[in-house]
């Protein structure tokens, strides 16, 4: 990997991330409406216009300085990593909720991708090894058939069937009522109620892999140098992982370093459903309170994972793509 790829890499996605902050910063003034009449709904009116004043300058929306001024204001902001007042949990900062749920998110969808990725890719190069086989026949189509279905809708009847019927599993949220939080103690009860919500999201999103890894694969064991490694008498073992899958596994990681990017959006409606604390079930609460800056944080974080998701993508690539490294 040459400095000028890195180098040109880096200013790419510096641009790429002021775009994200611009759009951040102008949409929700470009909405209908005026912020600031949401917060006086808030208080039912009771508001006196001084302390109306003070609130839009603690905003970032005092209406008597410009939107320039305002931009760069905002943009100092956030190199600072103040993402302004939340509008629905005032006095609490945009920052501090956001790195409430951000673990939590992390966590599930972090290891769900993770698990779903291992095993989606190993069924798949097994599937395309033996192709023919009774796995070959019903893993693709019994995991497809699972991908079709909507995470909300498995999440939805998993929850009534093993949860709300048979009780194997709590009903939502992520830790007991008598829990305070994450930590190394309450560890055991915090996977208790995300095996469910992972579950929903593993079986859904096993298909995909299972089916770009098992394609990439019959077309690389057509390639000449898995023939000859064949002819040489290699073990069937090795030809199918240090040959094959080696190859055929660069678009799948290219994909699986996309897929972490949009981790932080998670996965919004099981969230929602499994009542998980996560960042996508926050930003469903902002768009419901009309709580913008909490909108305008979530979205600006989310951004930020996809480029640096991206960025991450792009090296593994040229690390393991000799033909990458020569096309700098």
């Amino acid at each position: 990997m040459t400095l000028k790829y890195l180098v040109r890499k880096i200013v790419f996605y510096v641009v790429a991330l002021w775009a994200a902050i611009t759009l951040n910063f102008a949409l929700p003034r470009m909405m209908p409406g005026n912020p600031m009449l949401v917060l006086v709904a808030k208080f039912k009116g009771q508001i006196n216009p001084h302390a109306l004043s003070s609130y839009a300058q603690l905003f970032g929306l005092d209406q008597h300085t410009s939107i320039l001024t305002q931009y760069f204001q905002y943009i100092g902001q956030v190199f600072h990593g103040n993402l302004g007042y939340s509008f629905g949990l005032y006095p609490e900062t945009v920052t501090q909720v956001l790195m409430q749920s951000l673990p939590w998110t992390l966590f599930l969808l972090g290891t769900s991708t993770v698990i779903s990725f291992v095993i989606g890719t190993l069924l798949g190069i097994v599937s395309a090894w033996r192709r023919g086989s009774v796995l070959d026949s019903v893993a693709p189509t019994v995991f497809t058939l699972l991908g079709a279905f909507p995470y909300f809708w498995l999440a939805l009847v998993a929850l009534y069937f093993l949860a709300f019927r048979l009780r194997w599993f709590p009903i939502g949220h992520a830790y007991s009522d008598t829990v305070m939080g994450w930590s190394w103690a309450n560890l055991p009860d915090i996977l208790y109620h995300a095996i469910l919500p992972a579950l929903t999201i593993v079986v859904t999103s096993i298909g995909g892999w299972l089916l770009g890894m098992r394609n990439n694969m019959i077309t690389t064991l057509s390639e000449e140098y898995v023939k000859v490694a064949k002819a040489k008498g290699l073990a069937n073992t090795r030809v199918m992982l240090r040959y094959a899958a080696r190859n055929a596994i660069l678009p799948n990681i290219t994909s699986f370093a996309l897929s972490l990017g949009f981790i932080l959006s998670g996965a919004l409606l099981t969230e929602i459903v499994f009542s998980y604390p996560g960042l996508g079930y926050e930003l469903f609460q902002a768009v419901g309170n009309e709580d913008y800056p909490m909108m305008q944080g979530a979205l600006l974080l989310i951004a930020i994972g996809v480029l640096v998701a991206n960025f991450l993508a792009d090296l593994v690539y040229v690390r393991l793509d000799p033909r990458a490294r020569r096309a700098q």
